[in-house]
């Protein structure tokens, strides 16, 4: 850092974390992190009985194992990219929550499965970015995301926030997107424009 003219990164959030390496008199500029996918704005009647949720990414500041706690006994089907350890499986399983897990999938595969979906759960503990909310956000999908880190910054008003610490917080702000059809089409909206 001390040797660049300038460094850029992708957030405010991150900006500050840089800044905290140290006292150096650097630039630091932010610039977002654009939309890769070809992501239109698609319709979809939102399934209130049984939501499709889709989780992305299995490293520990992505939270699935709280996420998944707060869906215990919820009728939904949970959706992960990303391979998951047998412990999580196990936990699924105990739970007795419908689940499917795929990855590494092509462009079109991620579009058609963001097509799929009721609701994106994107709760993470840590983020620099998080781009899955502004594909949600394009596609027009409601996003339930965390109140820390980069998340607030990157989705604006056009998500549901909550204290991805908490395991209750985290079940009741899927709870209300489930029941609250307003809340959700106001959180769409939103997140329509924000992107």
């Amino acid at each position: 850092i001390r040797n660049a003219k300038v460094v850029t990164t992708i957030s405010k959030f991150s900006q500050s974390e840089i800044k905290k390496l140290g006292n150096y008199s650097t630039p630091i500029e932010v610039i977002y992190n654009p939309l890769s996918l070809s992501l239109t704005y698609s319709r979809r009647e939102f399934n209130a009985e049984k939501p499709a949720i889709l989780h992305i990414g299995n490293k520990q500041n992505k939270n699935l194992e709280r996420l998944i706690e707060a869906l215990k006994g919820l009728s939904c089907k949970l959706i992960i990219l990303g391979k998951v350890s047998s412990t999580v499986r196990h936990k699924i399983d105990e739970l007795g929550i419908e689940c499917a897990i795929t990855s590494r999938l092509s462009e079109q595969e991620m579009l058609s499965l963001y097509e799929k979906i009721d609701l994106l759960a994107f709760v993470s503990t840590y983020e620099g970015f998080g781009l899955p909310i502004l594909e949600a956000q394009a596609i027009g999908r409601v996003i339930l995301t965390s109140n820390i880190a980069s998340m607030p910054e990157v989705a604006g008003k056009g998500a549901y926030f909550v204290d991805p610490f908490s395991v209750e917080a985290i079940r009741n702000g899927i709870v209300e997107l489930i029941k609250n059809h307003d809340l959700r089409e106001d959180l769409i909206e939103k997140g329509r424009e924000n992107v």
